[in-house]
């Protein structure tokens, strides 16, 4: 599968922004979706993950209630809405995808056999 992200940008903070993974080459509903992030000088961390089917979601704590994972299978593409963005969320965010996984591995980067090449995400004070 093939995975392009965008919609990162450079925003204040409490502003919001919604970044998008675009999938191809494969039947998307059968993948595990995930989005990761690095920061400068900083390892890659997960920041949440969608399992098809049922859609079940997990996000790092320091999202969980302000970004909301979520998939749309017509358009083959996955969503990560950002609220309340903070600039401790500045980093590269990358979007991952594997064909199963099982949950204890959900978090773990090395799980994951494809990646989009990442978008900038900059958060101003």
């Amino acid at each position: 599968v093939q995975l392009q992200a965008f919609g990162g940008g450079l925003v204040q903070g409490g502003d919001s922004l919604r970044l998008s993974c675009a999938a191809s080459g494969e039947t998307f509903g059968r993948f595990v979706m995930g989005w990761f992030r690095q920061a400068p000088g900083k390892e890659r961390e997960f920041v949440a993950a969608m399992m098809w089917p049922g859609s079940s979601t997990y996000y790092t704590d320091s999202v969980k209630g302000r970004f909301t994972i979520s998939g749309d299978r017509a358009r083959n593409t996955v969503y990560l809405q950002m609220n309340s963005l903070k600039p401790e969320d500045t980093a590269v965010y990358y979007c991952a995808a594997v064909p199963r996984i099982i949950t204890s591995s959900v978090r773990v980067s090395s799980s994951y056999d494809n990646w989009g090449q990442g978008t900038m995400v900059t958060v101003s004070s």
